[in-house]
């Protein structure tokens, strides 16, 4: 290994805080596991106290990329890829925005505006509105997409807006949490592309976030390995709980 990488790879195993990321990627990778989502509701609020605001969605890209692929067939089986396809296209169209607005942002602001997402998107799937099937059409779908897009960018986190979508629809449980893994991976993919492209990609929390991706794959395995359909209500509300209390004990008040 050349000196650089072997020294960058040191600086990451030394990083102080580690030993937190690294709980707060497994406790992220098995919700993620058995529900689709989760898994940067969780770990941003928490990673936000010990990593910059870019650094910390570097992180999350990084331990992210690779994390879900154990569950990704299944997925793929149960999925609906035209609906993600137009997610999608709405994402790739707005993710740019936010991640010019991310790179102003301030550490302090950074800390509430996720914390406050984390907070904001298990309380409105509580809530529990529901609407039919048919209101899913492709322009709902990419105004989706474009909302999920930019809130990814500013925040690391696109899920919301896609979650409560699809968690307000009725399509079947396995459904919700193929097309939300599936839509959360190419974002990651998205998002990986974007910073490379921009010139904004750092070693050292890239490294973090490949440390990181060891517990991430782990979480996500056995969170798949105990999925089960008939069990919806019960992984929805340890997946709101989970959300609930990371962002409430990484809001900065608590410093």
């Amino acid at each position: 290994m050349p000196e650089t990488e072997a020294h960058v790879l040191w600086q990451a195993l030394q990083f102080e805080g580690l030993i937190w990321l690294i709980t707060a990627a497994l406790l992220a990778g098995f919700v993620r596991g058995f529900s689709g989502f989760g898994s940067a509701l969780i770990f941003m609020p928490l990673a936000g106290q010990f990593l910059p605001p870019l650094w910390c969605v570097m992180t999350l890209v990084a331990m992210d990329i690779f994390g879900p692929v154990p569950n990704l067939p299944r997925a793929y089986r149960d999925g609906r890829p035209m609906m993600i396809l137009w997610m999608i296209l709405g994402m790739g169209l707005a993710l740019p925005l936010g991640l010019l607005v991310l790179g102003q942002m301030d550490t302090l602001l950074f800390r509430y505006l996720v914390s406050g997402i984390a907070l904001s998107a298990p309380l409105a799937l509580i809530a529990g509105f529901r609407i039919r099937a048919a209101f899913l059409t492709p322009k709902v779908l990419f105004g989706v997409g474009v909302c999920g897009g930019f809130l990814g960018g500013i925040s690391g986190m696109p899920g919301p807006p896609v979650i409560i979508l699809h968690m307000a629809s009725r399509l079947a449980p396995a459904i919700i949490r193929a097309n939300t893994m599936i839509y959360l991976f190419l974002f990651d993919l998205s998002l990986l592309l974007s910073m490379a492209l921009s010139g904004d990609l750092v070693a050292l929390p890239v490294v973090i976030g490949l440390v990181l991706l060891v517990p991430s794959m782990l979480g996500n395995i056995a969170g798949g390995y105990i999925f089960n359909p008939e069990k919806e209500t019960f992984y929805r509300w340890v997946a709101y709980i989970v959300t609930l209390a990371a962002a409430v004990g990484s809001l900065p008040l608590w410093d």
